[in-house]
């Protein structure tokens, strides 16, 4: 009797010695061989350099991708009733490694110059960006990874991600150096969705097959989930602009502000439409309005009036909301991929659209339009085959970092545990009185 009393104290004791015993020693690790690879190859900016460029302003933009990094992934991804704390705190944790990693590779890939990474405000903008491709591969598995299994799944999908854009800046210009309007940093939408799809499906376990009865929500984590969106939304253009050079970024942020308000429109339409009572669904909203942004955020380049803008966000909304009306059940029943933020809705599937009306627009555009020689032409097919490199990347090292995250070295957490915070977090009213 008294070994069956002490048997849950001792499988809780086993858990978290297991997080106290892997999450310390990798993160300590990490940043130690960090701070190694800052000390021999980085040096902060020439200031000759900086007096050249309008930094006050590059400041500001930084400042509005940063709060959409930490401050909007991180409260739209608080909705699961009972992951809140998780729900922020991780993604806090991800961003901030995925920063560092990002900053890093950017330099090594696209700005080693003499032996050194030169750091600035936009080198940090650029990591920042990247940085949020890890954050949507995370909405994917949200709720049934730990924070070490978090850790390892954000430095390969970074790693992933910029090697990926490594391969197309080769590919698309004649000169490695030369500026091109194909943005492949912008593909960060589609090559996240599908990473974290891919990792969700290959962690897939039996346990997790139907709807578990934490993964919901309520007012409270909506309405904060909501203010996450909101920060998204307001800040979104700034993150589709501050990659662009000085004379494209205010028709980029017009163009963005224009998608998001359409996408905004066409949530609200068909989340009405589609409920059987005739009812908006809050989470519909939260994610729907943000597709337009994503989606001209791809073909930003070819997205110059207005009109065009509102079409593609208009259409990404309607994408989107449907998506998560229909697609989202169905992934999980027939393909055993659970979605847990809806990234494929999101992300996913707004990203490919908005690729699609790039090819679209880029091929009927007469050739004395068009920016930047190219090994591309004119093709469809060869927009297309960018496509396929991404989605190909995407799919493959999203299943061998899942392999990689199944192994039982990182303690995954049990199916009953999975989208609790108890399992992670101490709380002042929970603890034991002595």
């Amino acid at each position: 009797m008294c070994i069956s009393n002490k048997m849950p104290a001792l499988a809780s004791l086993f858990s978290l010695l297991s997080l106290r015993g892997l999450l310390p020693p990798m993160a300590l690790l990490l940043e130690t061989v960090f701070i190694l690879l800052f000390t021999f190859f980085t040096e902060y900016e020439d200031p000759a350099v900086m007096k050249n460029i309008a930094q006050t302003d590059l400041y500001t933009e930084f400042q509005d991708v940063n709060v959409m990094v930490i401050l909007g992934f991180g409260f739209l991804a608080t909705f699961l009733v009972r992951y809140g704390f998780s729900g922020s705190g991780f993604s806090l944790l991800v961003a901030a490694l995925s920063v560092q990693w990002a900053l890093l590779l950017d330099g090594f890939l696209f700005a080693f110059r003499h032996g050194k990474i030169r750091v600035g405000v936009r080198s940090l903008a650029t990591a920042n960006v990247c940085a949020a491709s890890a954050l949507i591969s995370m909405g994917a598995v949200l709720g049934k990874t730990n924070p070490v299994q978090l850790m390892v799944m954000a430095l390969l999908e970074v790693t992933g991600f910029m090697t990926h854009r490594w391969i197309l800046h080769i590919f698309l210009s004649d000169h490695p150096t030369q500026d091109h309007p194909i943005q492949p940093i912008m593909l960060l939408h589609v090559f996240g969705a599908f990473f974290g799809l891919m990792v969700s499906w290959v962690l897939n376990r039996p346990g997790l097959e139907h709807r578990h009865e934490k993964d919901r929500t309520d007012r409270r984590t909506g309405l904060f989930a909501t203010v996450g969106a909101l920060f998204l939304w307001m800040f979104w253009p700034s993150f589709n602009s501050v990659l662009l050079d000085h004379e494209d970024k205010l028709t980029a942020v017009s163009s963005t502000y224009l998608s998001l308000a359409t996408s905004t429109v066409a949530s609200f339409l068909v989340s009405a439409v589609t409920s059987p009572r005739g009812k908006m669904n809050m989470i519909h909203i939260q994610n729907a309005s943000l597709a337009g942004g994503v989606a001209v955020g791809v073909a930003i380049s070819v997205a110059d009036v207005p009109w065009v803008a509102m079409v593609i966000g208009l259409s990404a909304g309607l994408v989107s909301s449907l998506g998560f009306r229909y697609l989202k059940p169905h992934l999980q029943v027939v393909f055993k991929c659970h979605d847990t933020c809806g990234v494929l809705s999101v992300h996913g599937l707004p990203g490919i659209l908005g690729w699609a009306f790039f090819i679209l627009i880029r091929t009927l555009s007469p050739p004395n339009a068009q920016r930047g020689p190219s090994r591309l032409g004119n093709s469809p097919g060869q927009f297309s085959f960018i496509l396929l490199v991404t989605l190909s990347l995407s799919l493959s090292l999203g299943a061998l970092t899942g392999l990689l995250m199944k192994w039982s070295l990182w303690r995954a957490p049990q199916d009953r545990k999975c989208f609790d915070d108890q399992a992670y977090w101490e709380f002042q009213h929970l603890a034991e009185r002595k």
